[in-house]
């Protein structure tokens, strides 16, 4: 199950297939995934009934669609008071990281010259809240409360139905306590094709945010020519760079509170010390028997890979090339290592900062890039849901100050148009 090895002896074929590691699971699945999308397209709410009988195994009507209030009311009495006190707690750290993201702002980029930064809400978003093998309100959390932060005007949230038609009841007060009511019970890949498309019952969306399955992910790349698309956010993943300081208990609980998201979900613990190594694989098997979920974490064990290092330089080179959803330092001074670190979705530095406490309440967003997208993308963030706006003021002065500049650009690139708009002003002569 556990496979442990010297980094230095991976083949470059294994190596190139441990980084790329999702690439070739997106290509399998794009061709069914386009079916599903051009069909709700095409067939709209009657497909997504169709779909959702076919995959949730339960049928739904039309008129049932959406989630009424009274569903909403009623799964309050069905939580414990000490999970909405959870709820209503994380409400409060994400609102209070994410709002301090957003900030216009004004300067003067010259005498005369002021160029400031306006800030404005997307009108309608769509929210994609995984379902089937587990309920998430922690999700619904992370995406709905940075969109209501900044105002967007319609929140949608669409979600697999249980096999008896209902919506998990967590899931819905945290809807309730983040501020959206228009839920709907679709899950897969036909619900980013019913918010990037609309249906009579859906509403189409400008955006779609959410983390899902392989298939979501592809469907999120097919309708992103259509409608805009947050970033790759697929199957959980951790890599954990650790020395020969490392608590082996801690590590191998995150590395199962890993595996247990998914059979897909990818781990990797890159260590100075082979001794850890096989400490962590002892304790990874204690804590398995302890853990429910196991044919999950099973199947998903089978993707973990232990790699001993050289040093601790070789673990982050290859972390970087890895570009980890979630990056755990375990180390003497782990801050000494992230000033190194280039790519990850997030960090989480010391052995009291497991990637649970970023899943749920520290403050931080859990939607993350997944597959090595973080090389390129951030994580969900507050600027995903705004549109930022230049806004461009020059007095006469000001003006005057950047004519010749502007001309004498413009005339190189063969847009005399724009140089006559600055010479008309103020009679600019060859």
């Amino acid at each position: 199950m556990v496979k442990i090895r010297y980094l230095s002896s991976l083949t470059d074929g294994e190596r190139q297939a441990l980084v790329s590691r999702y690439n070739l699971e997106l290509e399998e699945v794009l061709p069914v995934v386009q079916s599903i999308v051009d069909d709700v397209r095409r067939r709209r709410d009657e497909a997504i009934i169709d779909y959702t009988l076919k995959f949730d195994k339960v049928f739904i009507s039309k008129d049932k669609l959406r989630v009424s209030e009274e569903e909403i009311n009623s799964a309050y009495k069905n939580v414990p008071e000490k999970l909405l006190k959870a709820i209503n707690r994380s409400v409060v750290n994400i609102r209070k990281f994410h709002e301090k993201q957003i900030n216009e702002f004004s300067c003067r980029t010259q005498s005369g010259v002021n160029v400031s930064q306006i800030i404005r809400p997307l009108e309608r978003v769509g929210i994609y809240v995984p379902g089937g093998r587990a309920a998430y309100p922690s999700t619904v959390l992370m995406t709905v409360v940075p969109a209501k932060l900044v105002d967007v005007e319609q929140v949608i949230v669409c979600t697999p139905p249980q096999e008896d038609g209902t919506i998990n009841s967590a899931i819905l007060v945290a809807c309730g306590e983040a501020g959206v009511t228009e839920i709907y019970k679709v899950g897969g890949a036909q619900a980013i094709a019913a918010m990037a498309y609309g249906t009579e019952v859906i509403p189409k969306v400008e955006a779609i945010f959410g983390p899902g399955n392989i298939y979501v992910t592809a469907a999120k790349f097919l309708v992103s020519r259509n409608v805009r698309v947050d970033l790759p956010a697929g199957p959980s993943e951790l890599l954990i760079i650790s020395d020969d300081t490392g608590d082996p208990n801690f590590i191998a609980v995150d590395i199962l509170s890993q595996a247990e998201h998914d059979p897909q979900a990818k781990v990797v613990l890159l260590t100075t010390s082979e001794v850890l190594a096989h400490k962590v694989e002892s304790s990874i098997n204690k804590f398995l028997e302890l853990l429910p979920r196991k044919e999950i974490l099973w199947e998903s064990l089978e993707n973990l890979w232990i790699l001993v290092t050289r040093d601790l330089d070789e673990a982050v080179e290859f972390s970087n090339d890895y570009a980890p959803e979630h990056l755990e330092i375990h180390a003497k001074s782990p801050k000494s290592l992230l000033k190194k670190v280039k790519n990850a979705g997030a960090i989480f530095l010391g052995p009291y900062s497991p990637v649970a406490v970023g899943d749920y309440s520290a403050g931080s967003n859990h939607v993350l890039p997944t597959g090595g997208y973080a090389k390129a993308y951030s994580g969900l963030s507050s600027y995903n849901f705004v549109k930022t706006i230049s806004v461009i003021e020059c007095s006469h002065a000001g003006l005057k100050g950047l004519a010749e500049t502007v001309v004498t650009l413009a005339e190189f690139e063969g847009l005399y148009a724009h140089a006559e708009s600055i010479k008309a002003r103020f009679k600019i002569e060859k």
